[in-house]
């Protein structure tokens, strides 16, 4: 089925920023699946949160009213793109994870990043100022 056909489409799914957001949240589970087990409740699911994060409040934000109330959920996303890069480095320092998956990893939420970045300039651009 293609996008443009899918009749229950929210808002978000024509956001290029949510779609990359959704593709690392898939690679942060994958990613994070060959963790430590004693890292399941810790950082495995500090990283799914925060990567989940970012995706669901591009959508969320983007079913609200108005540019003011999406700019704040975007506002959130890229709150949890910079824990997820803290995050990213302390599994390195800690050497969970291989300089090759990290590097996908970093790759993805940098795309994300300036995705999102894009979005909140452009409806900061876009809405009307207040006196």
């Amino acid at each position: 089925m293609r996008l443009a056909q899918c009749s229950d489409m929210g808002p978000w799914e024509r956001l290029e920023a949510w779609h990359e957001a959704h593709r690392l949240v898939l690679l942060v589970y994958r990613k994070t699946r060959s963790f430590p087990v004693e890292e399941r409740y810790g950082l495995t699911s500090q990283l799914r949160r925060a990567a989940f994060s970012v995706a669901a409040n591009i959508a969320e934000g983007s079913a609200k009213k108005g540019p003011r109330e999406f700019r704040r959920f975007l506002d959130i996303a890229i709150g949890s793109i910079a824990e997820l890069t803290y995050t990213f480095r302390l599994i390195r320092d800690l050497e969970i994870i291989s300089e090759e998956e990290l590097t996908e990893l970093e790759t993805q939420r940098n795309r994300v990043g300036r995705l999102t970045w894009g979005l909140y300039s452009a409806l900061n651009r876009a809405a009307p100022r207040s006196k």
